[in-house]
């Protein structure tokens, strides 16, 4: 039986799929809801083709419940970044059509698996994300209301204990003095119910980091919150095949800007901006503390960097840490996994050892990432011979979706959401 891979465009409302096999030859095409009845007709369809393979845009964004659902019901998920499938789309219009393209072409995509510690790390970041911009709204709104209370304000960067102090001296006499004052009250109750939750979102991820056997915290300035982040977004480390395509990754990577024979890199904006984040407050952090990154970013002051090269090039010394300790990390459960036998999580690939990576082993100069693989390669030269003429069988149509046997030949027929023919022939 051939494979089929479903490619699936997705929505808040609805998904669009086209399905070809491995010839390229169409399947099907149509287009579903999000409610749970149209999830089951998506499946009805899917399972003719026992040998199937679902390519989903952006399984960790708008494509993520999508996906989970999938992976929960034992199906094999491939995630398609969106940019790859942008670069495929300048050839088609059709979303559905190049998101399927890319997923036979491309052999690189990366296979999602279902991992419940991981899905709670991520679950717990996003919490404590959210209770983060609430606090820092509620400073916000505290600082203005304290501009009405007192002359010039309250000094910023106080603690809820210290701004409890300094509104007890406060005693309005006018009715909106006093209102005023009522409500930075009510500020400032918010305010120490959202630190005592951030404390106990804390303590959850730091047990939580430790569960998995990680040792990022070791590296001065990540704190529970920001391993649990990197954790949670990088997953299955061996997808990086070394240090320069995980700082390209988080954008830590330099991009080349020479001209001539004036050699420059500038600031990279690309990449996971999160982890990017995380990365730029440890070196914060690393900076006002007697360690290592602080002798590394008056070195590169000295050696005529300007202050932002300088705290760029101490972003990808620790990203090279921390894909060091994520690396040895993998390792070790790839150890204690062969000493124990088969169960629980996979580790590290024999090609993503820690050896050639010590501790003093480059800088944030070096090395880039190397070329990329060619997202589309030609069609293979197989296709280009005609196929044997196959006896075409009759349509059958399921609810929205056009259901086709091989017949020699791709085709793609409009269905009722309005999906359009597209030309014969392997799309290069």
């Amino acid at each position: 039986m051939d494979r089929v891979i479903i490619g699936v465009d997705p929505h808040k409302l609805s998904v669009t799929i086209e399905a070809r096999d491995t010839r390229e030859i169409l399947r099907a095409t149509g287009r579903f809801g999000t409610d749970t009845r149209s999830y089951h007709q998506l499946l009805k369809v899917a399972r003719q083709w026992p040998q199937r393979v679902w390519a989903v845009e952006g399984a960790n964004g708008i494509g993520r419940p999508l996906a989970q659902r999938l992976l929960a019901g034992g199906e094999r998920v491939l995630d398609v970044p969106a940019k790859l499938a942008a670069r495929a789309r300048v050839f088609d219009t059709a979303d559905a059509h190049a998101i399927v393209m890319v997923a036979l072409r491309d052999k690189g995509l990366r296979e999602l698996n279902v991992d419940p510690e991981l899905t709670v790390l991520r679950m717990l970041c996003d919490r404590r994300d959210e209770l983060s911009r609430a606090r820092a709204q509620a400073l916000n709104r505290l600082h203005r209301l304290f501009l009405g209370l007192l002359a010039g304000g309250a000094p910023v960067k106080k603690s809820a204990g210290q701004y409890r102090t300094l509104l007890s001296t406060v005693r309005p006499r006018d009715l909106a003095g006093k209102t005023c004052r009522r409500m930075a009250a009510e500020e400032l109750e918010d305010l120490e119910r959202l630190d005592v939750k951030l404390k106990a979102m804390k303590a959850e991820l730091k047990a939580a980091v430790l569960a998995t056997g990680s040792h990022l915290m070791d590296i001065h300035g990540i704190g529970p919150a920001g391993a649990a982040r990197i954790l949670a977004d990088v997953g299955d480390i061996t997808r990086f095949p070394d240090r320069g395509h995980f700082a390209s990754w988080n954008g830590t990577a330099p991009i080349d800007a020479s001209s001539g024979q004036h050699t420059r890199h500038r600031l990279s904006r690309a990449g996971n901006r999160r982890i990017n984040h995380v990365l730029y407050m440890a070196g914060i952090v690393q900076l006002r503390n007697d360690t290592p990154g602080r002798v590394y970013y008056r070195r590169k002051l000295q050696q005529s960097k300007t202050s932002m090269e300088a705290m760029r090039a101490l972003r990808r010394r620790l990203s090279d840490a921390v894909y060091r300790k994520l690396v040895a990390d993998a390792a070790a459960r790839q150890a204690a996994l062969q000493q124990t036998g088969p169960g629980g999580h996979s580790g590290a690939a024999l090609s993503s050892s820690a050896a050639g990576l010590p501790p003093g082993t480059g800088t944030s100069d070096q090395p880039l990432p190397g070329p990329a693989h060619q997202t589309l390669p030609p069609a293979r030269a197989a296709l280009k011979t005609p196929a044997a003429p196959v006896a075409a069988t009759s349509r059958r149509r399921a609810r929205g979706v056009n259901v086709e046997r091989p017949t020699g030949r791709t085709t793609l027929t409009p269905t009722s959401a309005g999906a359009r023919s597209t030309a014969p022939g392997p799309r290069t």
